[in-house]
Formats: structure tokens, sequence, C-alpha cells
């Protein structure tokens, strides 16, 4: 009932910037917590970057001073701006959000199907 699409991932050369964007759908929920994860081939599934629905962020160690995350909450949108890219952060980034029920009144999580980062050396 919830669909998270990804766009923006693409091949940039280190030290160039990137533009990730996640667009959230789905009816009498309501998006709480906002997300962008990552996954490098053969490694698990780690946090990046997240966001409230005031605004509050946080981010991994990795990336603080280089990504900026942000939302739009009349649009359930929410964007990571990649700065100074390494070629370690190569990656697929995935949108997640954790959403309530506004009829039964429970949380769910939600994952988009990702997109592809390459930063080339």
């Amino acid at each position: 009932q919830v669909q998270l699409v990804e766009s923006g991932g693409g091949l940039v050369q280190a030290g160039g910037s990137l533009t990730l964007s996640c667009a959230a759908s789905g009816s009498g929920f309501r998006f709480d917590a906002m997300a962008w994860y990552r996954q490098a081939p053969g490694k698990q599934r780690d946090l990046v970057a997240t966001v409230s629905s005031d605004g509050t962020t946080n981010y991994v160690d990795s990336a603080k001073g280089r990504f900026t995350i942000s939302r739009d909450n009349a649009k359930n949108t929410v964007s990571l701006q990649m700065n100074s890219l390494k070629p370690e952060d190569t990656a697929v980034y995935y949108c997640y959000t954790q959403t309530l029920s506004m009829r039964w009144g429970f949380s769910q999580q939600w994952w988009g199907q990702g997109t592809q980062v390459t930063v080339s050396s």
C-alpha cells in the first residue's frame, strides 16, 4: 500500500556530486522517520542518514560534512545530496520509511527498490 521510488543514481568521478530522490505514495499512512541506507556487494545494508518529520537529521560518521538529507512533507519526498564522493561510497542506495496506519494504529516499515551509485577513481 506504500510505494517508494528512488531516482538519481549513476556514475560519477571521485570528488563529484550526486543527488538522490525518493517519492513516497500511499493513502491512510503517516510518514514518520525517513532514511537512506546503502549496500555494497557482499556487505550488509547500512544506515546512511535519517530525517524526522520535524526536519531533525542524523548521519553516519563517514557521511557527515559531505551528505545532506532533506524532506518535503507536503509531497512526501526525501532527498540525499552527496558531495565530495569517494569510491567507498559505491553501493546500491535504498529509500526507507516507517509509517503509522491511521486506521489500524500500527507501524510498518517500507523499502524502495534501490538505485545504483558508482564512484570511479
